[in-house]
């Protein structure tokens, strides 16, 4: 079982920065993609960013040109660096990644943007 520990969320004024990382208990060198979505109370679960294997991003409308998603794999961590942060930014962040065989889930992180 692959445990996925989501840190970083916090409150932070509109502006602002976070880093959230997403570090995996397994080597991601060999994942197929991994995810970080967000969900807002009231809202469905949405996809924000997504890195493959071959390091091809992907990004919402919402956040392009302010979030960047990388990872290391030496450290089986993924990050997401959001800048610019808006009041409607505020969600729980998850992380997820798939390997060939199951998609695991983090537990998520709260990002609470103030104006």
């Amino acid at each position: 079982q692959v445990q996925l520990v989501e840190s970083g969320g916090g409150l932070v004024q509109a502006g602002g920065s976070l880093r959230l990382s997403c570090a995996a208990s397994a080597s991601i060198s060999s994942i197929i993609v991994m995810t970080w979505h967000r969900q807002a109370p009231g809202k469905q679960r949405e996809l924000v960013a997504r890195i493959t294997s071959g390091d091809s991003t992907l990004y919402a409308d919402s956040v392009k040109g302010r979030f960047t998603i990388s990872r290391d794999n030496a450290k089986n961590t993924m990050y997401l660096q959001m800048n610019s942060l808006k009041p409607e930014d505020t969600a729980v962040y998850t992380c997820a990644a798939t390997w060939a065989v199951a998609t695991y889930w983090g537990q998520g992180t709260q990002v609470t943007v103030s104006s």
